[in-house]
């Protein structure tokens, strides 16, 4: 969700019941992510919501880390997402204020490393996910996962655009879903129109997974790939002050393969009110399979 979610698509899913995220590098600068913590804190103070959160980039070629967890802290972030990283110290520095961390792992090493350093849970980004993603099966993962979490949250993201794709995950053993291409294509988004509209006239067919833009291995949308953009190959590997360069993402666009489910452009209250009646649409499927 680079530079697509921001204060209003974060309060909006709060208000509606889910949990609203966005990653902090969306703001330039650590000042201005403050800004924004203060914006949605003051928006939701006092209303009966679900609790937000931010998602940090934790690498060493990330010139802001510090800068921005130390602004997590002061604010209180109730929930953390980390990618790329973690450590036992982050952990417990926002264990300390009462907050949640749950890590992106794409693999079972990563998996295995978060939950050493004694993360909540396991968002498990799966084949099929926009932007940087794994490639493993999610039933797989889920499964294998299952047998070390214990009891921590495990969080499947990959192409899940509608809420029978919830109820599916469930069953198939995560606590909770991660839901980012469908929430791209909503009014309060940050996406230009053009990637809105373009989403919705994708199917799966459009989704390439390359590592050829950034490095790592992330999906997009075909249709932008022939624009010009920076090739990693003259970098030494993957680098977060490259990554947050707006020449990078500006023409290029990610998705996942479950751009095919998106075919409308729709306000995200909207949206999540269609997801709950879809989920108990999926619930009675399962139901009657059972009976």
């Amino acid at each position: 969700m680079f530079l697509v979610s921001g204060p209003d698509l974060v309060v909006e899913a709060c208000q509606a019941g889910v949990l609203g995220t966005f990653p902090v590098l969306n703001q330039r600068t650590t000042e201005g992510f403050e800004a924004w913590l203060a914006d949605i804190r003051g928006r939701l103070a006092g209303q009966h919501c679900a609790p937000f959160g931010a998602q940090f980039v934790v690498h060493s070629t990330n010139p802001r880390h510090a800068a921005d967890f130390a602004a997590a802290i002061r604010h209180e972030v109730p929930i953390v997402i980390t990618t790329l990283g973690i450590t036992r110290e982050l952990t417990d520095a926002i264990h300390g204020y009462g907050g949640l961390v749950f890590h992106d792992a794409t693999t079972m090493k990563h998996a295995k490393k978060a939950l050493d350093a004694n993360v909540d849970g396991i968002i498990a980004v799966c084949g099929g996910a926009g932007g940087h993603a794994g490639t493993y099966n999610p039933f797989a993962f889920i499964t294998e996962l299952r047998q070390i979490a214990g009891d921590k949250t495990i969080i499947l993201a990959g192409a899940v655009s509608n809420g029978q794709s919830v109820a599916g995950a469930i069953a198939a053993g995560a606590d909770l879903v991660s839901i980012g291409t469908r929430f791209i294509s909503t009014k309060e988004s940050m996406a230009p129109l053009e990637q809105k509209t373009m989403i919705c006239e994708s199917d799966i067919d459009d989704i390439v997974y390359t590592a050829e833009v950034s490095g790592i291995g992330a999906s997009f949308l075909a249709q932008t790939l022939n624009r010009p953009y920076d090739n990693p190959k003259d970098h030494s590997g993957f680098n977060v002050a490259r990554e947050i360069s707006p020449k990078l993402w500006k023409d290029i666009w990610t998705a996942g393969q479950g751009v095919g489910g998106v075919n409308d452009i729709i306000p995200v209250a909207e949206l999540c009110a269609r997801l709950q009646r879809e989920w108990r649409d999926g619930i009675r499927r399962l139901s009657a399979a059972v009976g």
